[in-house]
């Protein structure tokens, strides 16, 4: 497709990426004064382990990132990966060692935090350092921004001058949606304790603005006036993020429904501040696979590592594409589909309309440059296989996949070898404990007879388009047109142990028909 061609398409297209990249059209419709970039942002609270729903965010929003260059037939774009780093550390997390170490620097910023793990210069440092492998490790290109250095190299000095001028206008947004009690103690600013060394929450005044000075009660009661600049101290986080917009020059930022209040407020803070909001929308939070909200607390989500422990990146990247406002349930059990309709998208990508292809998730996953290779099985066909005894390893699986798919190899089709790898993790860890043949009716055991009969006749290379005509032919004698469906969950109990399960005839050409009327002979013996 051309330049021109795409541009036209995208100015028109209805997938979410380019309606969010029209925002940023209609924010500037000159593009930015003097050529400048057009800032994508996303935050990160390093008082953590990076997660899948970091992947989440910064995935999305370089969906729309590329949207709006592609729109713009290539304006210069930004993408600044932003670490809260100066937070006070609130709580220990249960996930890391040296918890009484941890729990004596509590209220200090992260930075000032040591590291539980002994690699780095403080506990925000090390998780900086791991944001930073896991966003190189998926290919994000990103600028990373640290909060302490900011706040501590000025950079953010002339935004908490502005925070101070306008106090009155500042506590006129927030001190309306806090409780009572804790408008009392409320403050835009937080001063760093002079003597501890940890980020103070408590009444503060304004000494002199212009000069940036702050009056406050230390922790031992001694009133203190110091500078609030050169990261003396930071701002409450939605000044913070406010501030952070206005002094970055933020276009666009993205965050989960439950910051919809603070998206607000930030948004009139930043307007007071002289800045203009960021574009952005606010998607929907995950969901366990009970329908649960996903807390970190409570351990209900699903790590990234048990995600691609079982299902590939590009799988992911398609869930986390597909319906951002529509709440989702993520637990291990929507791998294999998301897998499979990756592919079935993918497939589809090099023969659609180009209007067609900039609907395809996968368009926005490979940032317009798909790949052409094909699978010639699916990951639920590869479940079926690795399921079986003797089958969960993955040599054994390519001697079935080369007679299946003849020319195919680890080294040729390393996307293949990938994916049955990770069949048979997820087949071994969930699949194979929970499937329980049952012994076939009597009735049942007559149409398997005649199943076992009708592949005895067939050549072993058989397709698995005529093998599956056979497997309708057999259903349609013995149960009719209407009553289909439960022939094949004859085959899925009897012969593979599931309520569910694969395109027979698929199933059978991969397989093989010796080894199949073996299953069927097994099942006939259990009758």
């Amino acid at each position: 497709m051309t330049d021109d061609n795409l541009r036209a398409a995208a100015r028109v297209s209805k997938a979410w990426p380019y309606e969010e990249a029209r925002k940023l059209l209609k924010r500037w419709p000159d593009g930015k004064p003097g050529g400048e970039p057009m800032v994508f942002e996303t935050g990160y609270g390093p008082s953590g382990l990076p997660h899948i729903g970091t992947f989440n965010e910064v995935a999305r929003t370089t969906f729309v990132r590329q949207a709006y260059v592609e729109l713009t037939g290539g304006a210069p774009t930004r993408l600044i990966a932003f670490s809260d780093d100066m937070d006070g550390m609130r709580k220990v997390p249960d996930n890391v060692p040296q918890q009484d170490m941890l729990a004596e620097h509590l209220g200090k910023p992260l930075t000032q935090v040591p590291d539980p793990f002994g690699t780095h210069d403080s506990f925000a440092h090390h998780n900086n350092a791991m944001l930073r492998r896991f966003l190189d490790r998926f290919g994000f290109d990103y600028e990373f921004f640290s909060s302490t250095d900011c706040y501590a190299s000025g950079r953010f000095d002339e935004v908490v001058r502005q925070v101070l001028r306008n106090w009155d206008g500042v506590m006129g947004v927030m001190l309306p949606t806090l409780r009572e009690e804790r408008r009392q103690t409320y403050s835009p600013v937080l001063p760093v304790s002079p003597t501890s060394g940890r980020v103070l929450q408590g009444p503060v005044e304004v000494a002199d603005a212009n000069a940036g000075t702050i009056r406050f009660t230390d922790e031992d009661g001694t009133v203190v006036e110091q500078s609030a600049l050169g990261g003396k101290a930071k701002l409450q986080w939605k000044v913070d993020w406010a501030a952070r917009w206005v002094a970055l020059g933020v276009d666009y930022e993205m965050s989960g429904k439950d910051h919809i209040d603070g998206v607000i407020q930030s948004g009139k803070i930043a307007r007071i501040l002289g800045g203009r909001p960021p574009e952005g929308f606010n998607y929907e939070l995950f969901l366990d696979e009970n329908g649960e909200k996903i807390s970190k607390s409570k351990g209900n989500g699903l790590t990234l590592d048990q995600w691609l422990a079982y299902g590939s990146e590009p799988s992911l990247a398609f869930f986390i594409y597909r319906e951002p406002k529509k709440a989702k349930n993520l637990h291990l059990g929507v791998i294999p589909r998301a897998v499979d309709e990756y592919w079935q998208f993918r497939d589809r990508y090099a023969d659609q309309p180009i209007d067609q292809k900039l609907g395809n998730p996968v368009h926005h996953i490979h940032g317009g440059k798909v790949p052409a290779e094909k699978l010639p099985l699916t990951y639920g066909l590869l479940l079926n296989l690795v399921s079986l005894p003797g089958c969960a390893d993955r040599e054994t699986v390519w001697k079935f996949v080369h007679r299946y798919a003849p020319g195919t190899s680890p080294e040729s089709d390393p996307e293949l070898d990938e994916l049955i790898g990770l069949a048979v993790n997820y087949a071994r860890d969930f699949v194979a404990p929970t499937l329980k043949r049952r012994a076939p009716t009597a009735e049942e055991a007559d149409a398997l007879r005649d199943l076992d009969a009708e592949l005895a006749a067939l050549d072993p290379a058989t397709p698995g388009d005529e093998i599956q005509n056979r497997v309708f032919e057999i259903g349609k004698t013995h149960y009719g047109k209407e009553r289909l469906r439960d022939w094949f969950g004859v085959l899925y109990e009897t012969l593979l142990g599931s309520s569910q399960g694969p395109r027979m005839g698929s199933f059978i050409a991969l397989y093989g028909i010796d080894n199949s009327r073996k299953l069927i002979a097994e099942a006939l013996a259990a009758a």
